[in-house]
């Protein structure tokens, strides 16, 4: 279930009422007052929704949203209390998905949520298996067999099989892979990436020297093939 949101804004307040609505409907919230604290947020995980105000201490939404959109394409709600046209216009020009003026009430916020996780990510509710050779994973339950028994798998392990189990039959590249496995900002190198998908074809492969299913693209990424 894609449910991890951040909320970034400086009014320390308003965002504990909104992770206490939000997380009583079952998404897992973090917030951020400043842009430091929300670079450094996103640099060790990754979000499925970011609420962004745009006043900060120490920048701008604009300037967040700006730097995130060259690495990530993580939906984006402006929520603020600037309401000018430009301002509302600059907001959707930069990236972002939603243009939420201030003061709204927990209800339209909470509907402007749902409606822009559906289209980004689809029926959060869809049972999701993918199954390729003598291995079926379940996205939904994060759980992995292979010839009907349980494969343990570490977290980022399983996000990463997640993330090629969510393209499968497309190259992801290998940008792509470590901003949503690592953070949109992490400063992971590219051997991490490399090591994991080793470890993921010792697990999962018959032959991890030959892979069939888990295969590197060349100048590009990855790419599993599996039968959805």
């Amino acid at each position: 279930m894609k449910n991890n949101i951040l909320i970034i804004d400086d009014d320390a307040d308003l965002s504990f009422v909104i992770s206490d609505m939000l997380e009583g409907y079952g998404y897992k919230v973090t917030a951020a007052e400043t842009a430091e604290e929300a670079f450094g947020l996103l640099s060790v995980r990754s979000f499925d929704l970011i609420l962004l105000d745009i006043n900060l201490p120490d920048s701008t939404g604009f300037e967040i949203c700006k730097e995130l959109r060259r690495v990530s394409d993580v939906p984006v709600i402006f929520a603020s209390a600037r309401t000018s046209e430009s301002d509302r216009i600059t907001g959707f020009d930069i990236g972002g998905d939603d243009y939420l003026p201030k003061p709204y009430s927990m209800a339209e916020l909470f509907s402007r949520i749902k409606a822009l996780m559906r289209r980004a990510y689809g029926d959060a509710d869809e049972k999701k298996v993918i199954s390729f050779g003598n291995v079926k994973v379940d996205i939904s339950a994060r759980s992995v067999t292979k010839n009907g028994a349980p494969v343990a798998l570490s977290l980022k392990e399983f996000d990463l099989l997640s993330q090629l189990c969510e393209h499968a039959g497309t190259a992801v590249s290998k940008e792509t892979l470590l901003s949503e496995v690592w953070g949109a900002f992490s400063s992971v190198e590219p051997s991490t990436l490399a090591v994991h998908i080793r470890w993921l074809r010792e697990k999962l492969e018959d032959k991890p020297a030959s892979p069939k299913y888990i295969k590197t693209v060349y100048k590009v990424g990855y790419i599993l093939e599996a039968e959805k």
